[in-house]
């Protein structure tokens, strides 16, 4: 039986604009507990990625240097189109988790956006395969 990356990814989509700021990033992972947040354009296409770890190398080297108040000051100034990652690795919906789960290890990725005819309209991330993990272990915890 195969299972396509659609029966896991997430479809609650918390994305953002280019427009957004590093500080509306950073609140945003925060409130929601994820890691990672698609950056849409104007047509609301995709055209970058934000991930917890991009936030904390971009304001990593400044921290020692400002105040609290000032690094929000920055991260509020800095927009997401300028520091997010442009070259975003995606997936169609027609494809099997394991090759998903393949590529996202072969790669280091902790997510992989799902497009379909160009839209974006899921993501799969290293907490939806834990969730498949854990899943396996109690159908195999039950068969034994």
């Amino acid at each position: 039986m195969m299972i396509s990356v659609t029966e896991v990814m997430s479809t609650d989509l918390i994305t953002l604009s280019e427009a957004n700021t590093l500080s509306d990033a950073r609140q945003l992972m925060h409130d929601k507990r994820i890691r990672h947040i698609p950056i849409l354009d104007e047509k609301r296409q995709l055209s970058g990625l934000i991930s917890h770890r991009d936030i904390l190398a971009c304001t990593m080297s400044r921290i020692t240097d400002m105040s609290n108040e000032r690094l929000q000051q920055f991260e509020a100034s800095v927009k997401l189109v300028d520091v997010m990652v442009r070259d975003v690795k995606s997936i169609g919906p027609e494809i099997n988790l394991r090759s998903a789960a393949l590529f996202m290890e072969k790669h280091n990725y902790g997510c992989l956006p799902v497009l379909s005819d160009n839209k974006l309209i899921g993501i799969i991330t290293s907490k939806d395969f834990i969730g498949v993990a854990i899943n396996l272990l109690e159908q195999f915890d039950q068969d034994v």
